[in-house]
C-alpha cells in the first residue's frame, strides 16, 4: 500500500510515477532492487519481500535538488516543495491462487483479482516510464494529428491481461488521446478561441475580450502543465512545469499586488524590476499558477504530450472519429506494430517478476458463430409482410408500419429564416411527409397542417400558440395537435432542447425537429428515416420479430419483460454537476413497445438508487396493458430479463448487491412472482474481431452480423460471450461484450444468443441491427436526454465542459439540479418519446 503525503487533493498519477521514480532510483535504489512496480495510485508490487523492518517504512524527499527563484507576483521564495511516501506491507500474492482459477478450479474472488490486477501493472510500467498515459493506454508521438481548437491527437496502445480458460492473454488494441497543442500558451489559447488572425490583443479585456470567453479559455486551460520562460533567463533555473489554477481577469499592466515593502506594482512592472523583461503584450489576461503566482500568459508555454482529460468540443467529435477509425485490415495491422513498440521481452519489470510473453505472439485465432437473424413482420397491406435482414440490414419499400399510429390535428412551425426556408418549400416537405404517412400506411386526417413561421423570443410561448392557432383552424373546439413538426436552423441546440422541454415535460404532445437543410428537397428515403420515428411517438410499432422465429422471446406461456438500465455521468472536471439514470422496458408481448422513466441521483455513482421506484412502476404499467390493450389474462410477466449498461467488471458484485435486490421488491409491490435474469452489456473494451478469408467479411470487411464468440476468450469461470450483432459501416465493428450475472430462468447460452440477437432488431430508428439490445439503446438514448427535463429559461449549465468548485459549492449545486428536475408529463409517460 502507497500513501503520499503532503495533499490535499489526489495527486495525478504522472506526478505519483515521478515520486515513486525517483525513490527507487536515487533515494532508496538500495531496497528497490528489483525495481517494483507502480499503478500511479496506491498498488505497488514487489517480485521479492521488501526489506522493511516493521512491514512499513516512511521516506522524506524532494523531486529537485535545488530551489529556484519565485518567477512571478504573488509568489514568496519557498523551497521544494517536500513529500512523504509511505509503504505498508498489506498482502502476498500466491500465483497457484491464478493457476487454479485458470482451470475453473478457483472463484474469481479478491485473490484472483489482485493477482492479474499486478501482472497488469507490471506489463504497463515500462511504457508509463516513458510516455504519457491514462489508466490502461500510453500514447507516442510517431502518429499524430493536429485538428484546431488547440488540441492534437495522438495514437496510443491499449494493453490488458485478461484471464481466458486455461491460459492468460494480453489483449491489445490502438486507442487515441487528445492532447494540448504544445508550444506558447498564447498560440493555443487564440486557437482554441477561433481568434488566431486578431493576434493575442484579441485576449485583452481592454481590447473587448468577453467575460464568456474568458471564461471558456479558462476551462480549457485549468489543470494544464505549462513551464515558465522568461526571454534572457538561463534555462537551468527552469522549475518543472507547473498547473494553471485559473486566468486573471485584466491584464498585467492593470493587476497589481503589494510587494513585502508595502508598496504596490503592476506585474508587468514586477517583470521589469525583477527580470529585466519588458512584456510585448501587458494588456493580456495573466495566467495564475496553483501556489498563487501570476504568470504573464507570453511568458509561459504548453509542455509537449499532456492529455486533455475534458470533454473534446462537440465540433471537434467528427475529427476525433476521422482519425481514430481504421478500417479492419489496417486496424489489424497496426496492432501487430504495436507488438514491436510494446517490446514485452526488453521491459526489466516483465523479467524480474518471472513473466514471460511468448516471442513470437500474434493475432489469436478462434472459432465464431453466425447467429439466424430473425424474421421481421410488417403491418396489413405490406408487400411484402415479412423479411428476414440479410448482413444486418433491410428497408422499408412496400412495407406498411406493423401498427401505424393516425394523425387527427398537426402543426408545421419553422424557425429557420424565411429567406432560406420558404413558404413554398415548407408545403413542399408538407407534400413529403403526407407522401411518406401513406407509404407506411400511417392515416392523416389533415392534409394541409398550419404551417406558421417564427423568430421566437421563447420556444414556449410561440409552440403554445401554433397549437392555438390548430384548434382556431378547427373552429376554437376540440384537442390540440397530435404532432408538432418543427423546422430548425443549423447549430440551434438550444432551441431543441426548448421545443422536447415543452413537448415531453410540459404539454405532453409529441415533437419531431428537421434540420432545415436535411429536409429542404429532401428525397423520399429521407422522409422514410423520419417517419420510423413519428410513428412510435405517436403509439404505432414499426416491427415485431416473427414470434415463431424466436420462440424464447414471445412464449405465449411466459409472458416476458425485457428492461434495459443505465447511468450517465457529468463530463471529467464537471463538479456539482449530478449523473442521470434511466430505465426501458417493452409493455407489450411483442418486446417492440417501450417506455421510459428518468431521474437524477449524486453524481458520478454507478448504481441505481431509484430503481425499486421505477421498476415498480413499470411493472404496473406493464400489466396494465396487457390487461386493458392486448386483452390478455392473467397479465403477470413470468419473466424479467434485465440488461444493465455501462458497469464495469470491478462492479458486477454491487450489481447483485444493490440493484437486484431492488428489482425483487419491485415485483414484490405488485404481488407478482416472476424469475430474473441480469445481464451486463459491455461496450467499452478492446476486444476486436477481424476474419481470417476476405470471404467471411461483410462489405465493410468486418466480421458478418451475428457473429458470436463463446469460448477461447471467455471468462474461466462465469457465464460470458461475445456478440457483434451489427454489419459494419466506418471503421472496425465493436462486439458487445454480454455478462450474465444471475440467471433464475435457466436459459441455455444458446436461447441467451438468440434472443439478444433478436432485441438488437426491433430499435425503431433504424432498418438496421443495432450494436446492443433495443431496451439498452433506449435507456442511453433517454439519459443523454435529461437535460430537456430542465427549464430552458432556467440557469442551469448543461454543457459538457467541466467547471472546477469546491466541494460545498458543487454540494449545493447538485441539490439545486436534482430540485430543479422536471418529471415526463403523463402523455409522454405511455409513449416512445425518446425515438
Amino acid at each position: 500500500m502507497v500513501f503520499i503525503s503532503p495533499s490535499e487533493k489526489t495527486l495525478p498519477a504522472r506526478l505519483n510515477m515521478e515520486i515513486i521514480k525517483r525513490l527507487q532510483s536515487d533515494i532508496a535504489p538500495d531496497v528497490f532492487t528489483p525495481r517494483a512496480v507502480y499503478d500511479g495510485r496506491k498498488n505497488m508490487f514487489a517480485a521479492r519481500e521488501l526489506p522493511f523492518p516493521s512491514g512499513s517504512q516512511e521516506f522524506s524527499f524532494t523531486l529537485t535538488d535545488s530551489s529556484s527563484p519565485g518567477e512571478g507576483g504573488g509568489e514568496g521564495r519557498r523551497g521544494p516543495k517536500t513529500y512523504k511516501v509511505k509503504l505498508t506491507h498489506v498482502a502476498t500474492i500466491n500465483p497457484e491462487v491464478l493457476a487454479r482459477f485458470l482451470q475453473g478450479k478457483q472463484s474469481h474472488d479478491n485473490a484472483v483479482l489482485t493477482a492479474i490486477t499486478a501482472l497488469n501493472v507490471v506489463i504497463r510500467m515500462e511504457p508509463t516510464m516513458h510516455y504519457p498515459f491514462n489508466v490502461r493506454s500510453f500514447f507516442t508521438n510517431l502518429e499524430t494529428s493536429a485538428i484546431g481548437a488547440g488540441i492534437v491527437l495522438w495514437r496510443g496502445y491499449f494493453q490488458s491481461v485478461r484471464p481466458a480458460i486455461g491460459r492468460m492473454l494480453i489483449n491489445v488494441d490502438i486507442s487515441t488521446a487528445a492532447m494540448y497543442k504544445p508550444g506558447p500558451v498564447i498560440d493555443a489559447a487564440l486557437e482554441f478561441l477561433g481568434v488566431t488572425p486578431r493576434g493575442p490583443q484579441a485576449l485583452s479585456p481592454r481590447h473587448g475580450f468577453p467575460d464568456r470567453e474568458l471564461i471558456r479559455l479558462q476551462r480549457y486551460l485549468s489543470g494544464v502543465r505549462v513551464n515558465v520562460d522568461i526571454p534572457g533567463r538561463p534555462a537551468a533555473a527552469r522549475r518543472p512545469a507547473r498547473v494553471v489554477k485559473k486566468l486573471t481577469r485584466a491584464g498585467a499592466s492593470q493587476l497589481s499586488f503589494t510587494q513585502r515593502d508595502g508598496r504596490s506594482i503592476t506585474v508587468a512592472q514586477y517583470f521589469e524590476a525583477t527580470h529585466n523583461y519588458k512584456l510585448r503584450f501587458p494588456d493580456i489576461v495573466c495566467v495564475e499558477l496553483g501556489s498563487g503566482a501570476i504568470i504573464p500568459m507570453e511568458c509561459c508555454t504548453i509542455p509537449e504530450g499532456q492529455i486533455m482529460r475534458k470533454q473534446v468540443p462537440p465540433e471537434k467529435t467528427k475529427d476525433v472519429l476521422n482519425f481514430a477509425t481504421k478500417r479492419p485490415h489496417e486496424r489489424l495491422n497496426s496492432i501487430r506494430q504495436a507488438l514491436g513498440v510494446l517490446n514485452y521481452g526488453q521491459s526489466e519489470y516483465v523479467r524480474h517478476f518471472g513473466m514471460e510473453v511468448s516471442p513470437n505472439a500474434d493475432v489469436l485465432s478462434l472459432q465464431a458463430r453466425i447467429l439466424d437473424p430473425p424474421t421481421l413482420m410488417y403491418g396489413q397491406g405490406s408487400r411484402q409482410p415479412t423479411i428476414t435482414p440479410r448482413d444486418g440490414a433491410w428497408n422499408m419499400v412496400d412495407k406498411k408500419f406493423h401498427r401505424p399510429a393516425a394523425i387527427n390535428r398537426w402543426v408545421v412551425v419553422v424557425y429557420e429564416r424565411e429567406q432560406r426556408f420558404n413558404r413554398e418549400t415548407a408545403r413542399e416537405m408538407v407534400r413529403g411527409l403526407l407522401e411518406g404517412f401513406a407509404a407506411v400506411g400511417m392515416r392523416v386526417n389533415e392534409t394541409d397542417p398550419v404551417i406558421i413561421h417564427d423568430r421566437p423570443q421563447k420556444i414556449y410561448d410561440s409552440l403554445q400558440a401554433a397549437g392555438l392557432r390548430c384548434i382556431e383552424k378547427h373552429g376554437g373546439g376540440g384537442p390540440g395537435p397530435d404532432l408538432i413538426v418543427v423546422v430548425l436552423p443549423e447549430s440551434s441546440a438550444d432551441m431543441y432542447q426548448a421545443v422536447k422541454h415543452f413537448g415531453d415535460i410540459q404539454r405532453g404532445v409529441a415533437t419531431q425537429c428537421l434540420r432545415s437543410n436535411k429536409c429542404n428537397r429532401a428525397n423520399k428515403q429521407y422522409f422514410a428515416n423520419v417517419l420510423l420515428k413519428i410513428n412510435p411517438k405517436l403509439g404505432g410499432i414499426n416491427v415485431i420479430p416473427d414470434p415463431r422465429s424466436v420462440p424464447v422471446l414471445t412464449d405465449p406461456r411466459n409472458p416476458t419483460i425485457v428492461m434495459g438500465a443505465d447511468v450517465i455521468h457529468p463530463a471529467p472536471g464537471a463538479d456539482g454537476r449530478p449523473s442521470f439514470t434511466a430505465l426501458v422496458g417493452n409493455v407489450d408481448s411483442e418486446t417492440a413497445k417501450y417506455v421510459a422513466d428518468c431521474r437524477v441521483q449524486t453524481s458520478r455513482q454507478e448504481m441505481i438508487d431509484d430503481l425499486e421506484a421505477m421498476a415498480t412502476k413499470h411493472i404496473d404499467m406493464y400489466k396494465k396493458y396487457r390487461l386493458n390493450v392486448e386483452k390478455k389474462s392473467p397479465a403477470d410477466p413470468k419473466r424479467v430479463i434485465f440488461y444493465r449498461d455501462g458497469v464495469s467488471e470491478g462492479q458486477f458484485q454491487h450489481v447483485l448487491d444493490i440493484e437486484l435486490p431492488q428489482l425483487k421488491r419491485a415485483l414484490a409491490n405488485n404481488n407478482v412472482n416472476a424469475k430474473i435474469t441480469v445481464i451486463v452489456v459491455g461496450k467499452r473494451h478492446h476486444v476486436r474481431f477481424f476474419p481470417q478469408r476476405r470471404d467471411d467479411a461483410d462489405r465493410s470487411g468486418n466480421c458478418p452480423a451475428g457473429t458470436v464468440v463463446d469460448r477461447d476468450i471467455t471468462h474461466p469461470t462465469e457465464f460470458d460471450f461475445y456478440l457483434q450483432s451489427h454489419s459494419g459501416l466506418l471503421g472496425t465493428s465493436r462486439p458487445a461484450h454480454y455478462n450474465v450475472l444471475y440467471d433464475e430462468n435457466e436459459f441455455t447460452a444458446d436461447a441467451l444468443q438468440a434472443l439478444s440477437f433478436a432485441l438488437c432488431h426491433v430499435y425503431a430508428r433504424s432498418t438496421r441491427s443495432v450494436s446492443i439490445p433495443a431496451p439498452v439503446y433506449y435507456a442511453d438514448i433517454v439519459c443523454s436526454r435529461a437535460k430537456n427535463h430542465y427549464s430552458p429559461d432556467g440557469d442551469f449549465d448543461l454543457t459538457e465542459s467541466g467547471t472546477q468548485l469546491d466541494s460545498a459549492d458543487a454540494g449545493r449545486q447538485l441539490e439545486a439540479y436534482k430540485a430543479n428536475f422536471r418529471p415526463l408529463h403523463n402523455n409522454s409517460k405511455r409513449l416512445m418519446y425518446f425515438t
